[in-house]
């Protein structure tokens, strides 16, 4: 059986209407079996919100309002309403729950469960909207296949259980309906299966896990814009969608801060060569982004990327001076701490590294804790910077094509490059500058290496 499975972001299920739209993607490609959904837009705001300290009781009110108002307003729209509303009703209960519980005990547990409620509802409501249009759809709880760690708030997927999982409860169902789940969000192995959460913007990580552990043959994802840009059009405007990419470029884009994609989504298709499409849910004629393995003839500069919010760490100690070990004590110092680095460039006496924050709440800065600082202040000299940006050139062959840095450096010599990473992989080169100066390099290069 030929299986697709499509993830529908928040834009794209924020109303009844968009959530029709929707609808006719999925029974347009009868291959389409397996439906994965974010909440609802708005929604995960607004829980966010309730998943602080000290919300007053006239806040949590007011924001448990809020949701119901959105939700309330797709039942409203659905042609049977009694069908779904009970389930609703329900969810919008154990919301009211939860919210009142984290005031008492605000633990991670809870936060997880509580942020989870959003995709609940958004999956229960575009199957009765699917159900509409006479066809057999359920929405199926992903808690029970998509099993994890207990890291809450940043849960790592367990493949093995995931796949075994899938086949077992998941796969029998395809023949006989479209199953709607929910993205983002999965369950330890506890015996009560705490929820948990695969960090913001999971639901393309798990929409890409599915489709690995059933070996489907295509993970399309549905958002607000028609495919993967050369760059962000709202800083470049002449840049322009990408018809095709391999999975290394477009990994590459993710881990550098193209939104469009989640950066750990790509993970899962690339295990298995699954194809991925990029497309608006609101204009699908206008086609997408084609991710796939390989592609014909791929050009020296396929595109520029922006990470905005980034820290730098500058590390000092003589003991790097002809001597082993320094770094080996830096990177075990980070993993104690759950911290992995991005990018890194060394010389004799010093370390300047970034940090990868990808799945985290916390920004850079956040992440240095007063612990972690004083424990690397133990053996070296510290020094952290903030306000910094990242920008990405992505392509193939950089590291081997000549004339490279003279065109791209030509750009930036009006600006302050505080690092520059180049030759670890053939797909990028990365520069960090300052945050004020962020959107004028991206459009600059954006001219230089697409625009003549």
């Amino acid at each position: 059986m030929s299986l697709v499975v499509a993830k529908f972001g928040g834009t794209s299920v924020a109303d009844y209407t968009a959530m029709n739209r929707c609808a006719d993607i999925v029974l347009n490609h009868p291959a389409t079996r397996i439906v994965v959904v974010s909440a609802s837009s708005g929604v995960t705001n607004l829980l966010v919100e309730l998943a602080q300290p000290n919300v007053i009781e006239s806040q949590r009110l007011a924001v448990l309002k809020k949701i119901a108002q959105i939700q309330y307003a797709i039942v409203d729209r659905l042609a049977r309403p009694d069908d779904v509303a009970a389930t609703v009703d329900s969810l919008l209960s154990r919301v009211d729950v939860l919210s009142q519980r984290f005031q008492l005990e605000p633990t991670k547990a809870i936060a997880d469960e509580l942020l989870s409620m959003g995709e609940q509802c958004s999956s229960a409501l575009f199957a009765a909207v699917i159900r509409e249009r006479g066809v057999v759809s359920s929405a199926f709880d992903v808690r029970q296949v998509m099993r994890t760690d207990s890291l809450f708030g940043r849960a790592e997927p367990q493949i093995g259980e995931l796949k075994t999982l899938a086949t077992e409860k998941l796969l029998p169902l395809l023949s006989q309906q479209i199953i709607v789940t929910q993205g983002f969000i999965g369950a330890d192995a506890d015996a009560d299966g705490n929820t948990t959460t695969l960090g913001r913007g999971g639901s393309d990580y798990s929409a890409a896990l599915l489709a690995e552990a059933l070996a489907a043959e295509a993970v399309e994802i549905w958002t607000d814009v028609p495919g993967i840009f050369t760059t962000d059009p709202r800083l470049a405007p002449h840049a322009t969608a990408i018809p095709e990419i391999s999975f290394n470029e477009a990994a590459e884009m993710a881990t550098f801060g193209a939104k469009v994609l989640h950066p750990a989504t790509i993970l899962p298709a690339v295990r298995q060569q699954i194809q991925v499409f990029v497309g608006s849910s609101k204009a699908p004629e206008l086609g997408g982004t084609w991710i796939r393995h390989e592609v014909e003839n791929p050009p020296v500069y396929r595109a520029v990327a922006l990470r905005r919010d980034q820290t730098l760490l500058n590390l000092h100690s003589l003991q790097m001076l002809h001597a082993q070990g320094f770094l080996a004590q830096t990177f075990a110092t980070l993993a104690k701490h759950k911290i992995s680095v991005d990018l890194i460039t060394t010389s004799e006496v010093n370390v300047s590294l970034t940090l990868d924050k990808t799945g985290s709440d916390s920004s850079g800065q956040g992440l240095l804790t007063e612990v972690l600082l004083q424990e690397l202040s133990q053996h070296c000299r510290v020094r952290v910077e903030d306000k910094l940006a990242l920008v990405a050139i992505i392509g193939n062959r950089i590291a081997t094509t000549a004339g490279i840095c003279q065109q791209v450096f030509s750009v930036l010599a009006p600006h302050n490059v505080r690092m520059i990473c180049q030759g670890a992989s053939p797909h990028n080169l990365c520069v960090l500058v300052h945050e004020s100066e962020a959107n004028d390099v991206v459009a600059a290069l954006h001219r230089s290496l697409f625009e003549v």
